[in-house]
């Protein structure tokens, strides 16, 4: 937010700026903990200005953070994140873009209000777990946030907090990139050593999908399975179905109807870009989602504690929920949630869109045979070689739109074998058909070894990790 161009503060919709001044105060704020140098500060504070400013010459009221702004409902189909023909596209449910390269980040946390994960955030990360970062931070993978130098100020003076993910289960397979939130937090649950809840919504893709109810909870059985097979900590790991748990937990149920109580639907339709003709299950769902990011949700784990900060780690398309949830956090007198937010997993035809679990081809599934791995790669993986070996030879490969390139910058662990292929690669010395097979002999054992892991997956093992119950963790 600091560095955002002149001239573009003024931009977005009331609730857009809204959410910027939020991010931007807490910017503010973080940099004065922080003692940070004093041209930065007044810097941001001249930024946070700017932009109360353009805040009044919107709405003709000043910002008060407790109180966002009614925005006039959308036209059909513009959510607060709909944006001109030629920009790029990202709702919780579309992300589309007409680069090859994929979503313009930088553009998408000015636009969101967020913070970019800089190398001081990367390591201070490292100096708190002792811990090299993932590779997931190194690259920029995880590239944006909200309030994780709290969550680091917390966890420096031995205060808890707690990990908080989903899924949507849309389908029985998962593919790859299903998997980057998961692996993510998987890492931050062993570095931190703290408790997850794990949410399946499967009420929101039966009011969203063709599904029965049953189909939506089988599915997320079947989705749990692969999540366990990530490696979770069973002792410090709740996995919970929404149309399962909300029934049975009072602590749950009251924090969505507090939730409900300080949404307008305008505001709904703001953010969400829903219209009058959405069922009531797709304009009340959005509390649903917000309320694991408040610990006396979960009494068996937290008791009847409300002050412990929840950090959650999702895809960057999942945020307009969490900037719902943090307006909401502090009239209902509870912590915001922090957020780390991660770029989006290609498809196999390109970066222009994310992946879809009904097309098979789209991307690699968790299911994937060696060999569908090896013809889907060779076959689908979008290349950025040039048209004849020796054009490629003379100029060179691109991997800003190579999509194999971009599934190594994900999975090969060794920072200096993906340098070397880069340089390769855009060099001309190697070629796309020898890019794609260091992928396949990438992914083939990837897959293999998640596929085993699965198979020691019982349906016992799934119940006891979805049975509500006490979590073991250090903190008092």
């Amino acid at each position: 937010m600091a560095d955002m161009p002149n001239g573009e503060q003024g931009c977005g919709s009331p609730l857009e700026l809204f959410h910027s001044i939020a991010a931007q105060g807490e910017l503010v704020r973080g940099l004065k903990a922080r003692n940070a140098a004093k041209d930065e500060i007044d810097s941001a504070v001249k930024m946070l200005l700017s932009l109360k400013t353009s805040y009044k010459a919107a709405t003709g009221e000043d910002y008060k953070g407790d109180h966002p702004p009614e925005d006039p409902a959308p036209k059909s189909g513009e959510g607060l994140d709909a944006t001109g023909a030629d920009e790029d596209f990202v709702d919780p449910w579309t992300v589309q873009t007409s680069s090859a390269k994929g979503i313009d980040y930088d553009k998408l946390i000015v636009r969101f209000g967020s913070s970019k994960i800089d190398k001081e955030l990367v390591n201070r990360i490292e100096r708190a777990t002792g811990q090299r970062p993932h590779r997931f931070l190194r690259r920029g993978i995880f590239f944006s946030h909200r309030d994780m130098h709290q969550i680091l100020d917390a966890y420096e003076n031995k205060k808890p907090f707690y990990l908080y993910t989903g899924r949507g289960p849309s389908s029985e397979a998962m593919h790859v990139g299903h998997l980057i939130p998961f692996i993510f937090t998987k890492w931050l649950q062993d570095v931190f050593n703290v408790p997850l809840v794990i949410q399946m919504t499967d009420d929101e893709k039966y009011l969203w999908k063709d599904l029965t109810l049953d189909q939506a909870y089988g599915y997320a059985v079947e989705n749990a399975k692969d999540i366990i097979a990530c490696g979770f900590d069973i002792n410090k790991t709740f996995i919970f179905s929404d149309l399962d748990y909300m029934g049975m937990s009072p602590g749950f149920y009251k924090n969505v109807v507090k939730i409900q109580k300080h949404v307008t639907f305008n505001q709904v339709k703001g953010i969400f870009g829903f219209t009058d003709s959405d069922c009531i299950g797709k304009i009340s769902f959005p509390a649903i989602q917000a309320a694991p990011s408040f610990s006396n949700s979960f009494p068996q784990i937290f008791r009847d504690r409300t002050d412990v900060q929840c950090l959650i780690p999702c895809a960057i398309d999942q945020d307009p929920y969490f900037r719902m949830t943090r307006d909401v956090a502090p009239r209902i007198g509870y912590p915001k949630p922090a957020l780390l937010h991660s770029t989006f997993f290609p498809a196999l035809q390109g970066a222009q869109t994310k992946m879809s679990a009904s097309d098979p081809n789209s991307s690699i599934f968790l299911t994937d045979t060696a060999k569908q791995i090896k013809t889907k790669v060779n076959k689908h993986a979008f290349s950025g070689g040039r048209d004849t070996i020796e054009e490629h030879r003379q100029l060179g490969g691109n991997c800003d739109v190579d999509v194999s390139f971009m599934y190594l910058t994900f999975f090969l662990e060794d920072d200096d074998r993906l340098e070397q292929i880069r340089k390769d690669y855009t060099s001309g010395a190697m070629l796309t058909g020898e890019l794609k097979k260091e992928l396949i002999e990438v992914l083939q054992p990837l897959i293999a070894e998640h596929q085993a892991r699965r198979k020691e997956v019982t349906d016992e093992i799934v119940k006891e990790f979805m049975t509500p119950r006490k979590l073991s963790y250090d903190f008092q």
